[in-house]
């Protein structure tokens, strides 16, 4: 410890909510129980803090996953023993399976009592392994404040995810040692995962993407994930490729949705143009996106034509469900960065010919208007209703959320997203439940 950190001791709940405030936290969604009181007698007493209750755990992780997606920032949630952390499940799965940085702060039964079968005991850790990145049982005071920080920081870093932090009623009333300015080094050491892509794999993508005659780009919601200079590091690489972009569900919003490049959507619920130049093309480069099931359909199918690059900050990502041509692993928008590097000084450029046909057959496909439809009579159809919806909003800044089912495949089509960020929807669990409190979230967030 150096000179300048000072070690305070107080109660562990007045130490938890002294680091989420130096972690930026200005807002929590929960709801109360005997287990969590001592921190919300610090919440209480707290003025920089805000505190959202709702009606059910699930919703509270749904309003801070609704927070975190708009803002980029880490959502925190605040639940009880038991019966509040098993509630909190379908919402922690959901934030896995989207990649969405959660900090989820659950109370537990004192020490003395942990594996007595307590009232509302439950075996938080157990129980939420699978569905969260990480997950904390703080059984001892001196390590609360590490721990902590250390959950902000495996949630927000590489493939952003839900950590749960299981915290006993005795540790949050005992004090604990709070140190101001504290370094931040440690943490990387523990958990650091790889965002720079390595030179030589970039050096051969580029190789790669000089013999493409059919390109295709297909992002996913890493582009999402890793802020808005992706989205323009990705508008830059169309301008300069003339390679058709195709987005995934957890993508929209990378691309401006009036790019004259984009295909739309990709997968069961795409677009004919998306589906048909990713099944014909020679060459895909897979920009975090996690070839879900709802995109490849039959795998012996999918793109059977083209070599493929996939670039994605988790590695195990890299050939679990379709093997590639080339792996690259690192933060995507770092990988974009480097790819635009690197083409310069490979000399790239599209090969004009092949390109021209390309897009030539690419414009036949459509010419089809897969999304077409006739609105006749009295009756406002759903795709009427959400295309004028989007027209009347489309110069504001604009936030959509959606529950799941037919209407979240209607939004995803007919409503134009420009910008990350503004798309929040249930992906990869299809969670119902998920609209209405994602959308309080977004509206604390962006209370304008």
């Amino acid at each position: 410890m150096s000179k300048t950190q000072t070690v305070v001791m107080m109660p562990g709940a007045e130490v938890i909510l002294k680091v989420m405030e130096a972690e930026g936290v200005d807002v929590i969604f929960g709801y109360p129980g005997g287990a969590v009181l001592p921190i919300y007698d610090a919440l209480f007493k707290n003025n920089s803090i805000r505190h959202i209750l709702v009606r059910h755990e699930q919703a509270a992780v749904h309003a801070a996953e609704g927070y975190a997606r708009s803002t980029g920032k880490v959502g925190v949630v605040l639940v009880t023993s038991g019966p509040g952390a098993t509630n909190a499940v379908t919402g922690l799965t959901d934030a896995l399976m989207d990649s969405v940085p959660i900090v989820c702060l659950t109370g537990q039964v004192p020490s003395h009592l942990i594996g007595t079968d307590a009232f509302q005991e439950a075996d938080t850790s157990g129980i939420t392994r699978p569905c969260t990145k990480y997950n904390y049982l703080v059984k001892k005071s001196d390590r609360l404040q590490a721990n902590i920080e250390e959950a902000f920081h495996v949630a927000r870093s590489g493939r952003p995810g839900p950590v749960v932090l299981d915290l006993p009623k005795d540790v949050q009333m005992l004090d604990a040692p709070f140190i101001e300015h504290k370094s931040a080094e440690l943490l990387a050491q523990r958990y650091k995962p790889v965002t720079s892509p390595q030179k030589a794999v970039i050096k051969e993508a580029v190789k790669m993407m000089k013999q493409a005659k059919k390109p295709v780009i297909y992002g996913g919601g890493g582009l999402i994930n890793s802020g808005p200079r992706a989205s323009d590091a990705l508008h830059k690489l169309v301008s300069q490729t003339g390679c058709p972009p195709t987005l995934t569900l957890m993508g929209l919003g990378a691309l401006p949705a009036d790019d004259s490049h984009f295909l739309g959507m990709l997968g069961m619920h795409g677009t004919y143009q998306a589906n048909l130049a990713m099944h014909n093309c020679d060459f895909m480069l897979n920009l975090g996106a996690r070839f879900d099931d709802r995109v490849t359909g039959r795998l012996s199918e999918f793109a059977p034509f083209s070599k493929k690059i996939h670039a994605d900050i988790d590695p195990s990502s890299i050939n679990k469900v379709v093997n590639v041509d080339l792996g690259v692993i690192g933060d995507v928008g770092e990988t974009i960065d480097a790819l635009l590097a690197e083409m310069e000084v490979q000399s790239f450029s599209p090969n004009a010919k092949a390109m021209t046909r390309w897009w030539e057959q690419i414009e036949g496909w459509r010419s089809r208007d897969c999304l077409a439809f006739e609105q006749a009579g009295p009756i406002i159809k759903p795709q009427k209703s959400i295309q004028r919806l989007y027209e009347m909003t489309k110069d504001r800044d604009v936030y959509v959320t959606t529950e799941v089912g037919q209407h979240q495949m209607w939004a995803a089509q007919y409503f134009g997203f420009h910008k990350p960020n503004r798309w929040m929807t249930s992906g990869g669990l299809g969670t119902m439940g998920y609209g209405l409190p994602a959308a309080v979230g977004v509206q604390i967030a962006h209370p304008e």
